[in-house]
């Protein structure tokens, strides 16, 4: 095991280098992406948007995860006019430790998986809003699994980063996939 971390350590700066972000750097990027690893599939019947032991949350493993995309993505050069979050907690957990900026919540990107909302017209407020922004804006949405989905046909992982930009049509073209696994 401690050949593994030592292996680990020693390659880490050649792996995180050859991460390529140029995607995200370019003028009206928008980025979504999956909220960081958070074990378990939904939430309990008792979810709560305003408390957070109601809901299924970030892990250890998650947290970290968060972190190190964040971290990355400053190295490289990487910032965004706007950062976006879901209002579910570990959505906006992943956001505020990617330390990318400020994080707004905006409920059109919560997720309506299960029911919990309604998919048409939280996709649509979602284009719109990203629709009212300067075109040169590059922004950030966290977000979840169904809502990535519905807004660019991607299927995202855990902490993973659909890179798209605004189409004529008013939707999003996917550009590139960027996972940073936990």
């Amino acid at each position: 095991m401690r050949f593994i971390v030592a292996v680990l350590i020693v390659l880490w700066p050649a792996w995180a280098a050859a991460q390529d972000f140029s995607s995200l750097k370019q003028p009206g990027v928008v980025a979504l992406m999956r909220h960081a690893l958070a074990p378990g599939t939904g939430d309990p019947a008792n979810f709560d948007v305003n408390d957070c032991s109601t809901q299924r949350n970030l892990g250890d493993r998650g947290r970290a995860q968060a972190r190190q995309i964040g971290q990355m993505m400053r190295a490289a050069g990487v910032q965004f006019d706007a950062v976006w979050s879901s209002q579910w907690c570990r959505s906006k957990d992943t956001a505020t430790l990617l330390d990318m900026g400020e994080v707004v919540e905006v409920p059109s990107i919560n997720s309506f998986f299960a029911g919990r909302g309604d998919r048409a017209a939280q996709t649509q407020a979602a284009l719109e809003l990203i629709a009212s922004q300067p075109k040169e804006a590059r922004l950030l949405l966290v977000s979840h699994f169904v809502n990535i989905n519905a807004l660019s046909g991607e299927g995202p992982r855990s902490g993973e980063i659909v890179v798209t930009r605004r189409d004529e049509r008013g939707g999003l073209e996917v550009i590139d996939r960027i996972e940073i696994a936990p």
